[in-house]
């Protein structure tokens, strides 16, 4: 069986090791070709080995992984971030639909995210690759327009935040309803999103609805009311959720 070549980079020799065990036991579809202990020497395995897959812990010494990522020129592999929890990394994380396992490492987490990567190796081009890497990067600085990752059923969207006016829950999947007029059937659950957008003027409205709050027109009166937006939709508010709406308002 082919495998896929890998380097790990990590700081923490002890984590390392965690990693590199889990791997060989439980991953048979990584070949480990490499260990580094910070974005320098990782830099340079990179460009030895020309690895598929990176294990990449989000902060290190000497830099982080985006800083890794910005000195690569042509990023031709797979990157699965490990990282404690770290708001502003997980929110970026999420918009470019990229992997990560958060630490203490857990097995399933570490299996189904390989398990995925492994999939999109075979199918994903190298172009793919480097715009996810691209919207990441660019989402993570101060004062740039955020776009977002949409994984569809045969690749994915790339979409500025501001123009999705609403999004509405599709069984496992997510209606993005956009300024264009235009509606994507997402691979997420809007459960999902309303964890990511939760800052960036987002509110869930109801069980099936999220509203960009820049696009709301009017509010009618209800046990929980109804919603008009300006692409001349209209969206029912919980009456659990009501109060959300108008907290945002006063």
């Amino acid at each position: 069986m082919k495998t896929i070549p890998t380097i790990i980079v990590e700081d923490e020799e002890r984590s390392r090791a965690t990693l590199r065990n889990y791997l060989q036991k439980y991953c048979p579809q990584v070949t480990i070709v490499d260990e580094c202990e910070n974005i320098i020497e990782g830099q340079k395995a990179i460009e030895k080995h020309q690895p598929q897959l990176i294990f990449l812990d989000v902060e290190m010494p000497f830099g982080n992984a985006f800083d890794l990522l910005e000195r690569i020129q042509n990023i031709q592999f797979k990157v699965i971030f490990v990282t404690a929890y770290s708001n502003y990394a997980i929110k970026a994380l999420n918009y470019s639909a990229s992997y990560y396992i958060l630490k203490p490492i857990d097995i399933e987490e570490l299996e189904q995210a390989v398990k995925k990567v492994a999939q999109e190796i075979e199918r994903e081009t190298s172009e793919n690759i480097q715009i996810q890497t691209k919207v990441l990067l660019e989402n993570l600085k101060q004062n740039s327009n955020k776009k977002v990752v949409l994984p569809t059923l045969d690749g994915f969207d790339v979409v500025d935040m501001d123009q999705i006016i609403r999004l509405e829950a599709n069984d496992n999947f997510t209606n993005f309803y956009l300024k264009d007029k235009t509606k994507k059937v997402i691979c997420r659950t809007l459960k999902f999103y309303e964890d990511t957008l939760q800052d960036d003027m987002f509110l869930r409205v109801h069980r099936s609805h999220i509203v960009n709050m820049n696009y709301i027109k009017s509010y009618k009166k209800g046990k929980g009311g109804q919603i008009e937006m300006q692409d001349g939709s209209y969206v029912d508010v919980s009456a659990s959720r009501k109060d959300d709406l108008m907290k945002f308002f006063s």
